[in-house]
C-alpha cells in the first residue's frame, strides 16, 4: 500500500495495522524529518513528487487524504495519471479531501491552502477519466455515508479497474 502525501506519517498507523508492507511519500523535506523523529517500526517513507513521474514500484492499494484539494487544477490530472501509473491493473484508489461546500465554513488560512476543492459529482467525474469504477461516499463528523452532498464536509472516493 502506498500514502500519497503522508506528511508526517502519523495517521498511517491506522492503515499499517491492516497491511503488509507500506510506504509512505510526501513532497515536503520537512515532513520526512518529522516522520523520521517519531520513530515509526516497519513503515518506509520517500520523498516522492507525483506531478513530475510516478513510482518504479507499483502498488496494489493508494491512498491520499487531503493532497488534492492543494493540487493546482492545471496540475491535478497529471497527478491522478502518475498516482494510476504506480498502482497495479487491479488496484484501488482512495481520495479524500474537504468538498467545495464545506469551504464557506473554512478559515481564512484554510481556504489559502485548499485551491482545487471539488464538489462529490466533481471528484466523480475527475476520476472517472482513470477508472472504470468510482463509488463516492461523505462524511460528517466522523459518519461516512452516502447522504445529501450538499451537507457533506468531506468527500471520498474509491476507485477500481484502471482504464
Amino acid at each position: 500500500v502506498l500514502e500519497v502525501g503522508a506528511g508526517d506519517g502519523f495517521k498511517s498507523l491506522v492503515v499499517k495495522q491492516h497491511c503488509k508492507n507500506l510506504l509512505l511519500t510526501d513532497i515536503l523535506d520537512e515532513n520526512l524529518e518529522s516522520f523520521k523523529k517519531l520513530g515509526f517500526k516497519n513503515i518506509k517513507y520517500v520523498k516522492h513528487n507525483f506531478i513530475k513521474n510516478s513510482t518504479k514500484k507499483k502498488f496494489d492499494g493508494i491512498y491520499s487524504l487531503d493532497v488534492l484539494e492543494h493540487i493546482k487544477k492545471r496540475h491535478e490530472k497529471l497527478f491522478l495519471k502518475n498516482i494510476c501509473k504506480s498502482l497495479n491493473k487491479n488496484g484501488s484508489l482512495i481520495i479524500g479531501m474537504p468538498s467545495i461546500e464545506s469551504q464557506k465554513y473554512a478559515s481564512r488560512f484554510s481556504k489559502m491552502g485548499h485551491i482545487n476543492c471539488k464538489s462529490k459529482n466533481e471528484l466523480k467525474n475527475l476520476l472517472k477519466n482513470f477508472f472504470h469504477h468510482v463509488f463516492m461516499f461523505s462524511m460528517n463528523d466522523e459518519v461516512l455515508h452516502t447522504g445529501y452532498d450538499k451537507m457533506s464536509h468531506y468527500i471520498f472516493a474509491l476507485a477500481s479497474t484502471k482504464k
